[in-house]
C-alpha cells in the first residue's frame, strides 16, 4: 500500500506562463521533493504491478523523469516518444495539431514489438493531444496502448474526448484554471 501524499502541496501553479491567462502546473516541486516524487512512482508500481505491461513509453521530455525510474522498477523496457530529428535510425512519425500550429513526433521502430502491451507515460494531460498522436503511433507500429498515465490531469480542457478510446489515470486533476 503506498502512503498517500498532498501532491497539490509540491505543484507549483504559475499564472500566465507560457503566455499570459494560461495557468502552468509546473511538477519541479515534486522533482525537488523526494517524498513526493517517490509517492509519483510507488503509485505508479501499485497501480500497474498486477496489470500485464510489456513496455512503457515516454513522452518527451517530463513524461522521462517518471518513465524512467517506473520501469526499471518494473523491469520493462522503455520507450521514448520524442520530437521530430531526435532520434537515430529508423523511427516511424506522426504528425498532429496544437493550439496554434502543428508538431511532429517520432519512436524508433524497433522499440515497439508487435502485440506489445504498453504503458504510456507523460506528466500532464491538458488537451490530449500528444499523448492521442504518441498513443496512435504505438498503433500503427504494432503496439497496444493499455493505459495512459499523467501525474496531473486538467479535466477542464475536455483531455477525454480526445482519448476516449483510452483509459486514462492521474495522481491529481485540476478541474479549472
Amino acid at each position: 500500500m503506498v502512503t498517500p501524499y498532498n501532491l497539490d502541496q509540491a505543484i507549483r501553479k504559475v499564472p500566465d506562463f507560457p503566455k499570459p491567462g494560461i495557468l502552468f502546473y509546473d511538477i519541479t516541486g515534486i522533482l525537488q521533493n523526494p517524498t513526493a516524487f517517490n509517492y509519483c512512482i510507488d503509485a505508479m508500481v501499485e497501480q500497474y504491478k498486477d496489470k500485464k505491461i510489456d513496455a512503457v513509453a515516454a513522452v518527451e521530455a517530463r513524461g522521462f523523469l517518471f518513465s524512467a525510474p517506473f520501469a526499471a522498477r518494473m523491469q520493462i523496457p522503455q520507450v521514448l516518444v520524442r520530437k521530430a530529428g531526435k532520434l537515430p535510425g529508423e523511427t516511424k512519425e506522426k504528425r498532429f495539431a496544437l493550439e496554434y500550429g502543428e508538431d511532429v513526433i517520432q519512436i524508433h521502430t524497433s522499440d515497439v514489438k508487435p502485440d506489445t502491451n504498453v504503458l504510456l507515460i507523460d506528466d500532464l494531460i491538458a488537451t490530449g493531444g500528444t499523448l492521442k498522436a504518441a498513443a496512435e503511433l504505438i498503433s500503427e507500429i504494432g503496439g497496444r496502448v493499455e493505459d495512459i498515465f499523467c501525474v496531473i490531469g486538467l479535466p477542464f480542457l475536455n483531455y477525454a474526448e480526445q482519448l476516449s478510446d483510452y483509459r486514462i489515470t492521474t495522481l491529481i486533476n485540476y478541474d479549472a484554471e
